[in-house]
């Protein structure tokens, strides 16, 4: 492993991620619900749900007091996927939707990282 993959916050990155995705998800369902229709917000929630997936899977990790190689990708997966589809919802520009897999990608790489690393553990 390589040192910066060592030293990557992934339990404080996952708290973030989880603290933020909640405050979002009960802006969304407040302040958003009334404001968006139903395939934008159903975007948003989406945005939401996969923030809080990456979220619980980096608390998880960072708990096993191991060194994560899967925590950066997580994070910036989840970063570019759920904020993609924040901005998508909250702006209306469809073009976005294009960027949303790169941060999917991310995300399944992270977790094919996590399953590989657990399973030479």
């Amino acid at each position: 492993m390589t040192p910066a993959t060592r030293s990557f916050p992934t339990a404080q990155a996952g708290a973030v991620l989880a603290a933020i995705g909640i405050a979002l998800g009960a802006f969304g369902a407040h302040a958003l619900k009334a404001r968006l229709g139903t395939d934008l917000l159903a975007d948003y929630e989406t945005g939401v749900r996969y923030q809080m997936y990456a979220a619980l899977a980096l608390l998880a990790l960072g708990s096993s007091g191991r060194p994560q190689r899967a925590g950066l990708w997580l994070t910036l997966g989840a970063v570019i996927f759920s904020g993609s589809l924040y901005v998508l919802a909250l702006s209306g520009v469809r073009w976005l939707g294009a960027v949303t897999p790169i941060g999917g990608a991310l995300l399944i790489a992270g977790f094919v990282i996590a399953a590989l690393d657990a399973r030479r553990a």
